[in-house]
């Protein structure tokens, strides 16, 4: 079997407050997220996110319609953001061939068409990152590459938090129905990444880190503000943030991570501040 896909449920934060270590990487670590030859997905419960990586190698791999989402097709009800980490892809849809070099992004949105995802070289495959939510409208396909995408410079040298972050699926770029999603990447010399802290209690989110040494590690911070934990991780591996948890992080090195969201509204910047006293 190609597809793999398994479910992970909401959970309430009080809940978070009691697990251990491994039942905190058990329910929110996604790993691995690229299995050579596979698709590898996660149906979340938070706002419905379904996460995973597609990995061809010498043959397309066919993005089928699991169980979990419930339609004939998979984007029968459903759009998608697509961000190629590895080596040079293509995606198909319909008529329609997309390149995708490191880097380069792809929207597709709601419609009945199956889509399938190549790597140019199976020796150097494509690690085709993926986050689909629920859609309500069909809107157009976009490539989306670097060089179109939004820019904002955030941060400071003085804080260790200097960093880029490339909007790709973003309402300045494309159209979509809930669906943001797009790069950050901190500077050389630069750890954290939004510190201070904040949460959105109206949109879930998702973040896969790449482009990490081996030897290299984040300490992805989450939970309430005032019961913070954390996952150590590494190159490649993908984490859930629930709406009522802090969005922060910081390395062993500076590193590069995709985030995507889902829910209520498709502004970056809504976000409610978590002062620095208030953190335990």
């Amino acid at each position: 079997m190609q597809l793999h896909i398994e479910t992970r449920h909401a959970h309430h934060p009080e809940m978070t407050q009691v697990l251990r270590t491994e039942d905190l990487r058990r329910h929110f670590l996604i790993d691995p997220v690229f299995t050579p030859g596979e698709i590898t997905l996660v149906y979340s419960h938070l706002d419905r996110m379904v996460t995973g990586g597609i990995t061809p190698l010498a043959d397309p791999l066919v993005l089928g319609a699991p169980k979990a989402v419930g339609t004939l097709s998979f984007l029968l009800r459903r759009e998608i953001g697509i961000i190629n980490v590895g080596g040079p892809g293509r995606v198909r849809r319909g008529g329609t061939t997309y390149d995708l070099e490191k880097r380069d992004g792809l929207y597709l949105g709601l419609g009945p068409d199956e889509v399938s995802f190549e790597s140019a070289n199976a020796q150097n495959p494509a690690h085709f990152f993926v986050v689909s939510t629920p859609a309500h409208r069909a809107c157009p396909a976009v490539k989306i590459t670097a060089a179109d995408a939004a820019i904002l410079n955030l941060g400071d040298q003085s804080t260790a938090n200097k960093r880029r972050v490339v909007q790709y699926v973003h309402p300045d770029v494309c159209q979509s129905c809930q669906l943001v999603m797009g790069i950050t990447t901190l500077e050389p010399g630069n750890v954290w990444n939004t510190m201070p802290s904040h949460t959105h209690d109206r949109r879930s989110e998702v973040y896969l880190y790449f482009d990490l040494a081996a030897a290299t590690r984040i300490f992805h911070m989450m939970g309430e503000p005032t019961q913070t934990r954390h996952i150590v991780m590494a190159n490649e591996q993908a984490v859930l943030s629930p709406p009522w948890s802090i969005h922060s992080g910081v390395g062993t090195s500076n590193y590069s991570f995709i985030w995507a969201m889902g829910g209520d509204n498709q502004d970056y910047r809504d976000m409610d501040a978590i002062p620095m006293d208030v953190l335990r």
